[in-house]
């Protein structure tokens, strides 16, 4: 039986994706493992350089870059591992992280979905692989600059959460997509990713719907991975990335909070959502690597 499948989802990175594809595979001593790989129709001949690395890889090649949730659930659909992971191909993963989580799930049935403690590349944390609900008063505190004043107050920080040890296991509302374990029982119980989604905001919807269901969500930073974020697709496409990104922050608040809340109160997040977007782009306008979010958040 197969114990992990691993997915990942790629569009004209080949270099990301071979570095992430190599530290996959020296990390698959202690865990039985399949490798589905989506393309979205690249050109840089990543396709052809995986092939003939890693004859064993399961290969969908798209005629279209389908964004990230699609391709997801065509990996998810043909796996068969009792655990499946949706892995970025611009991470790398470190220490035998893929046996860490695959052990954790194991000892701890009641979580559903779980996640590494993330990194940027000069080994600091990235705080969005471990998250509280995005109610409205914690993406306020979050954007108006509250967060990062109080740090350690769970009023204030309740988003990013970093009022936790950043080495100390705990359940959380949802971890970050770049690397996500989630249980076979839970797709069995709750589906795929909301296709609505073309790419972000897929791994808090899919969080949230398995807590719906019951299921705990846990950050566990004995295994680490590496993200060096934005580049493994958002890079290529940045201003199609932004306008996603955004997008799908509405289709979140509207899913899963909007009805707690009345009608003005709606359109006024709408139009803060909006603003930012502008923001955004003009800010991406001016930067000198275009990218949708900062590699160091």
């Amino acid at each position: 039986m197969v114990d992990l499948s691993i997915c990942i989802v790629t569009y004209n990175a080949k270099d990301l994706l071979l570095g992430c594809l190599k530290s996959v595979y020296n990390n698959l001593d202690h865990v039985n493992a399949e490798v589905v790989l989506v393309d979205n129709a690249s050109t840089d001949g990543s396709i052809e350089a995986v092939r003939e690395l890693w004859p064993d890889v399961q290969i969908i090649k798209n005629t279209e870059n389908l964004g990230f949730v699609k391709p997801t659930n065509q990996a998810m659909k043909i796996s068969r591992g009792r655990y499946v992971l949706w892995l970025n191909n611009d991470t790398i993963v470190l220490d035998n992280a893929l046996a860490k989580l695959v052990e954790f799930m194991d000892t701890n049935p009641l979580v559903g979905i779980c996640g590494p403690k993330v990194l940027n590349r000069d080994g600091t944390v990235q705080n969005q692989c471990r998250r509280g609900f995005p109610t409205p008063w914690n993406i306020f505190a979050y954007l108006t600059g509250l967060s990062r004043l109080f740090p350690n107050s769970p009023r204030f920080a309740g988003y990013l959460m970093t009022y936790f040890d950043e080495d100390q296991v705990h359940e959380v509302d949802a971890v970050s997509g770049s690397c996500l374990l989630v249980r076979r029982e839970v797709i069995n119980q709750i589906g795929y990713l909301d296709e609505d989604y073309y790419a972000y905001g897929e791994d808090l919807d899919y969080c949230a719907r398995a807590k719906k269901a019951g299921w705990k969500i846990y950050y566990y930073p004995r295994a680490e991975i590496i993200h060096y974020g934005g580049q493994g697709g958002s890079g290529v496409q940045p201003y199609r990335s932004i306008y996603h990104f955004h997008r799908s922050m509405w289709l979140f608040y509207q899913k899963h909070i909007a009805s707690d809340h009345i009608f003005l109160f709606n359109w006024a997040v709408g139009f803060a959502i909006v603003a930012k977007l502008f923001l955004a782009v003009i800010a991406n306008l001016l930067r000198r690597r275009k990218v949708v979010g900062s590699a160091k958040p």
